[in-house]
């Protein structure tokens, strides 16, 4: 199974699963049904902006523990600072 069948049968099932709750299908305490499983899809936006949120931090915080990443970075820099001033663009 690839990478993208393998996300789709999860967005499928937890989909699934979110209807079946919604429309009362799964019999939960009705104060649950009525209170927060309309909001289960907005409390998964918001936990997912987190997640990604904190990886990207993290991911900046140790951008210069990967020196061949750190030089790679620098060279693309460069080039493109000098294709900038062949152009007549004030790069410093």
């Amino acid at each position: 199974m690839t990478r993208a069948q393998q996300t789709v049968s999860i967005l499928l099932l937890l989909s699934s699963l979110y209807l079946a709750l919604y429309l009362g299908l799964i019999p939960i305490n009705e104060t649950v049904q009525t209170e927060i499983v309309p909001v289960l899809p907005f409390y998964g936006l918001i936990v997912l902006a987190c997640f990604l949120g904190a990886r990207l931090g993290y991911m900046i915080l140790t951008f210069n523990d990967v020196p061949q990443e750190y030089e790679s970075l620098q060279k693309e820099i460069e080039q493109a600072k000098i294709e900038l001033r062949k152009a007549n663009v004030d790069v410093d």
